[in-house]
């Protein structure tokens, strides 16, 4: 029986500073999308036919997981799955390059220009009370930015997201303590577009 395993961050627990801290970095990545991982298997030992299916799917056809599960699952096969998204959307300052091409189009047609953009996405970012995330997904063909509560996933609503920021205190209290803003505005600079951009072209 295949289990679901926390996938090895892309680079170096030092390598997205001085805007997120490698001491953050290690416990996000070691305690807590590990703990994420775990549960989510252990939700799932009691129907091991759901690990036949991938973790995204699961949490795509949420409606029929069995009910003795579905809120283990939910919470803990949204963080598997959002955290495992989330590494790969980041990148070292300068490697990530930038918003071009069809990608830039989509953004400028959706919300006016990239700073615009930028503006609205924050404001989701900090509009999420307690803890959360803030996306921007493909909806129906177009680009829209969202958030969800928790570990609630638009997979879960059949949408794409094709990036995410993580405002759970766990991502940035060590260094930010209760900065939000600060911590949003700094993410920025270590989104992987290139990434972004090739989860933009998967939905097509």
């Amino acid at each position: 029986m295949k289990k679901f395993v926390t996938p090895p961050l892309p680079y170096a627990y030092n390598a997205l500073e001085p805007y997120i801290d490698e001491e953050t970095m290690k416990i996000h990545h070691d305690k807590h999308h590990l703990a994420y991982t775990t549960n989510f298997n252990k939700a799932l030992e009691s129907h091991p036919e759901l690990f036949e299916k991938s973790a995204e799917d699961i949490l795509r056809d949420l409606a029929s997981v069995p009910d003795d599960i579905k809120m283990a699952v939910k919470n803990h096969g949204g963080g598997h799955v959002h955290h495992s998204f989330f590494w790969e959307i980041m990148a070292p300052a300068g490697q990530g390059g930038q918003a071009e091409g069809e990608l830039l189009q989509a953004i400028n047609d959706a919300f006016g220009s990239l700073a615009k953009f930028k503006e609205e996405f924050t404001a989701a970012a900090m509009g999420v009370f307690g803890s959360g995330w803030a996306w921007l997904s493909v909806v129906d063909g177009k680009l829209v930015i969202e958030k969800t509560s928790n570990q609630d996933s638009p997979w879960s609503l059949g949408h794409q997201a094709i990036l995410g920021i993580d405002v759970w205190e766990h991502s940035y209290y060590l260094k930010y303590q209760n900065r939000r803003a600060e911590f949003v505005e700094n993410f920025f600079n270590v989104i992987n577009w290139l990434k972004v951009a090739q989860n933009y072209q998967a939905t097509k």
